[in-house]
């Protein structure tokens, strides 16, 4: 599924980009077409008016008559070689002079630009190639004297413009083939989080199957068992009864923080987050858990500044993820161990630190600990009422208070999780 999806992402990325380039290489092509093609008017335009200026023009009865002595293309701003004739005819369209090729026949004469086609001898073989013409009527003050004609090859911008085609004719493709390769590398990182979401989401779907699937089957043994004892016991469907009770409210635990993740994943509500005062919070913690620490035979140590502290909060939320790390520590550390809650002010943030003597987490479970559902000792947590949510809660919520929680452990020495929120004005 994610390969085809992968190849989907990486065809729509080239075809995408690909367009844009083909686009972008015909507009550039266009320009470049136009910009020769101005420069090159502009050059015969320029040399036309030059000639007509060069060019002596004298009356003779009703025509005119021209010299052309002082006409030279060596200032030709470098139209020189590429002029293929230059023709002067009087005002009524007849020859009276040129250079270069020779008219074969008579056409009528339009002022302005033309593109034509003439032959051109070479290695013994004729060729037709383009030219560009400009025919330019001549006056004398008010009076029409005749045209002249300019008419340059265009060999050498066709030759330029064939170059630039090669190019993009090569470019493209080799374009096109780096953009599909670069889309199928990004493809492949596009989809690594919706793969690892994927991933998340089967295991957990599995995870919490797994967990509804026990409980349940545990409640139907129990029913089916306490109907088929008979009339006179009443210990056994009393006993069968408890049971049923204990794997319920199991069930509604585990329904109850399912819920609790999906109701509070992202943002915080505005309308829940006011200011708290985190040394008050801290205490109120502290006293509880100190008196169930001393039940379990543990030290424990709350440390908190005496000086009062706001912080911008959900106040339930955030006692409800430190609860989720208390409960760990006091749960997963032997007697005669040491809880510390401690909460350190830094300039522009707190600290706020759960540690223990406890059993310890292994490095290789360190990574995976705040996934949901996931146990370190799954025999161990199944003994303690644990269904591996706990730290999962914790991280959202703290998360959501644009925080981040960390975790250190040594495994049979003590874990330490600390949280660090910034501090707000």
């Amino acid at each position: 599924m994610f390969d085809r999806s992968r190849r989907r992402l990486a065809y729509w990325f080239a075809l995408s980009m690909g367009s844009i380039l083909i686009l972008f290489a015909f507009t550039v092509y266009h320009r470049q077409v136009e910009d020769e093609m101005r420069e090159l008017d502009t050059q015969i335009y320029r040399e036309a008016k030059r000639i007509a200026a060069l060019t002596t023009y004298q009356k003779q009865g009703e025509s005119w008559s021209i010299d052309t002595e002082n006409v030279s293309f060596r200032n030709s701003d470098g139209l020189e070689s590429k002029i293929i004739y230059v023709r002067w005819y009087d005002f009524r369209q007849r020859l009276l002079q040129f250079t270069g090729h020779s008219p074969r026949q008579r056409t009528p004469i339009t002022p302005g630009w033309k593109i034509l086609k003439y032959d051109c001898r070479s290695d013994g073989a004729t060729q037709q190639k383009n030219l560009r013409r400009l025919t330019l009527p001549l006056q004398d003050g008010e009076s029409p004297v005749g045209y002249l004609q300019i008419a340059v090859s265009l060999e050498p911008l066709e030759e330029s413009l064939a170059r630039s085609r090669l190019f993009l004719s090569l470019g493209i493709p080799v374009a096109l083939i780096f953009t599909g390769i670069v889309g199928w590398i990004l493809g492949s990182f596009a989809m690594r989080p919706a793969r690892r979401s994927y991933e998340q989401l089967q295991r957990f779907t599995a995870d919490a199957s797994h967990e509804l699937r026990a409980p349940i089957s545990a409640i139907l043994s129990n029913a089916q068992v306490g109907l088929l004892a008979p009339a006179e016991d009443e210990q056994q469907p009393r006993q069968r009864l408890s049971n049923i009770v204990t794997q319920s409210k199991s069930i509604s635990a585990l329904i109850a923080n399912l819920l609790f993740l999906a109701r509070h994943e992202g943002q915080l509500n505005p309308k829940d987050v006011a200011k708290t005062n985190i040394e008050e919070l801290l205490s109120s913690l502290g006293s509880e858990y100190k008196t169930l620490a001393v039940e379990k035979g543990l030290e424990f140590h709350l440390l908190v500044p005496a000086k009062p502290l706001e912080i911008h909060s959900d106040p339930d939320l955030f006692k409800q993820a430190i609860r989720n790390l208390l409960d760990n520590a006091i749960k997963y550390t032997s007697p005669e161990g040491r809880v510390d809650l401690e909460l350190v002010v830094k300039p522009r943030r707190i600290l706020i630190t759960v540690k223990d003597t406890g059993i310890g987490i292994p490095a290789a479970d360190l990574p995976h600990i705040f996934e949901r559902f996931y146990r370190v000792d799954k025999a161990r947590t199944r003994q303690t009422g644990g269904f591996g949510l706990g730290l999962a809660i914790a991280q959202q919520i703290i998360q959501a208070h644009d925080g981040k929680i960390t975790v250190e452990s040594e495994f049979g020495k003590g874990t330490m999780f600390q949280i660090c929120l910034p501090l707000r004005p």
